[in-house]
């Protein structure tokens, strides 16, 4: 499918350039055709202006303004003068007989008055030889008198030659320029359906995690369910008088709830993910006591901590003693934040830190206040921000796991199998946590950072800006 795409892709772009590029060359080829055409007309005229001062002008009758041209005089010195630029000069009587010419060969075209100039295909003795000439033609005349008809040519292959020549350099050019294209625009389609196939086989992978994850707790209740009934339908008189056949159902009927109650939080959080990717999270933040918030947050997992017997403690680093505002002293933890979200998040890492740590173990919570420094245009610039360090002295994550510990459904431990009795004792975790815990941190354009060894404890480090910027 992306390969197809790709070919689609350079081929549209391939062939918008090709047309590009062909358009752009015939319009260089007839710019310069046509100032080839025009030097070769300037020139013409000129040669003619040139012959014209030079004919010799003589009265037959001056009494009735009758003139003639000396032809010899005229032209002596002309035949030399014009061979090295091959051009060649007729003069016509005014009836159009050939008087003189510098061609070998007479050649058989009418006189078509045109100072613009001309091209005609050349006859010569009757016979059209396929060969074509540049033609400028001028009436001269004292008076009312014509004198005669100058005709000056230049060959045409002057200006075929190189226009011939110039179109196959142009062909070439444009065939090279359009295989690098083609090439070019199939690097550049595969660089540019290299994030789509990306973004793709992170769909696939969501799609196909998002259905291993749904897929266990529903075939955990439809297999409870299905026993519960065959069970109702085998022994409904036993049940009524056994108790311990009513206990058997209600542990059934128990399992089911708490898998139900683990999709409902499966879909809540794929849920909210989705909301976050989308952006029409509807934005309640105000002003939110981090301390307050920790205090909270610590206090709910302390029941955990303690069936665990690990040590749960939360640290406030104080403001400095000399700081001496008291308005600021009261709100140093203080930050602008949604309160809902950042309980889910204080929440999510607490709470997976108490998983990852064995029996007897720590986590500890820290609260402080830092300055984060910035430069803009050369100038230091300082802006007030809060730190939560959570610390485990849990199990550790292997270094090679760090950089996918935020992707949705990535667990370190690769068990993904849930089995019956581990359902039972408690709700694992969906792999969600964690990239639930970046979406959040994000939407408060803030920052969360991990640092762990394997065997002795893991860091996540958050770190929220007390006052959003508008993006």
């Amino acid at each position: 499918m992306f390969q197809a795409t790709r070919r689609r892709l350079a081929l549209w772009y391939t062939s918008i350039t090709a047309v590009l590029l062909l358009l752009f060359a015939i319009g260089v080829y007839f710019y310069v055709r046509n100032t080839l055409v025009e030097r070769v007309d300037d020139t013409l005229n000129h040669v003619v202006e040139v012959v014209e001062r030079a004919l010799v002008i003589e009265a037959v009758n001056p009494q009735k303004n009758e003139y003639r041209i000396n032809i010899e005089a005229s032209f002596r010195n002309n035949a030399n003068s014009v061979d090295d630029d091959r051009i060649d000069i007729e003069w016509f009587s005014p009836t159009g007989e050939l008087l003189w010419t510098t061609l070998s060969e007479p050649i058989n075209i009418p006189i078509y008055l045109n100072r613009n100039g001309e091209t005609v295909r050349v006859q010569k003795k009757g016979i059209d030889n396929g060969e074509y000439l540049r033609q400028v033609t001028e009436r001269v005349e004292i008076g009312r008198q014509v004198l005669g008809y100058l005709r000056v040519s230049h060959p045409w292959f002057e200006v075929s030659k190189p226009s011939r020549q110039f179109m196959l350099d142009l062909a070439l050019g444009t065939s090279l320029m359009v295989l690098s294209v083609a090439y070019c625009g199939w690097f550049l389609s595969g660089k540019a359906m290299e994030p789509v196939n990306e973004s793709y086989q992170r769909l696939k992978q969501f799609t196909a995690d998002a259905s291993h994850e749904l897929r266990s707790p529903i075939a955990l209740i439809q297999t409870n369910v299905q026993v519960a009934l065959a069970d109702l339908e085998s022994s409904s008189q036993a049940m009524e008088t056994n108790g311990t056949t009513k206990s058997h159902y209600k542990q059934q009927l128990k399992i089911i709830e708490k898998l139900t109650q683990r999709l409902g939080m499966l879909v809540n959080d794929l849920l909210f993910l989705a909301r976050q990717d989308s952006g029409i999270t509807t934005e309640t933040f105000s002003t939110c006591p981090l301390d307050a918030l920790l205090m909270e947050v610590v206090e709910e997992q302390q029941l955990i901590a303690k069936e665990k017997k690990i040590a749960l403690s939360l640290t406030l680093i104080d403001p400095p003693e000399i700081e001496t505002d008291l308005e600021l002293i009261d709100n140093w933890f203080a930050l602008n934040g949604d309160w809902n979200q950042l309980v889910r998040l204080f929440t999510n890492l607490i709470g997976n830190a108490l998983r990852y740590t064995q029996s007897g173990g720590e986590v500890n919570v820290e609260l402080r206040r830092i300055e984060a420094v910035y430069r803009v245009s050369g100038l230091r610039y300082t802006t007030p921000q809060l730190q939560v360090k959570v610390t485990d002295t849990g199990i550790g994550i292997p270094t090679e796991a760090i950089p996918k510990l935020f992707d949705r459904f990535y667990r370190a431990d690769p068990a993904r199998a849930h089995n019956h009795s581990e359902i039972t004792e408690k709700a694992t975790g969906s792999g969600l946590g964690l990239a639930i815990a970046q979406a959040i941190v994000e939407h408060h354009q803030g920052q969360i950072k991990v640092e762990s060894t394997v065997g002795k404890g893991t860091i996540f480090i958050v770190t929220l800006p007390i006052v959003q910027t508008n993006e």
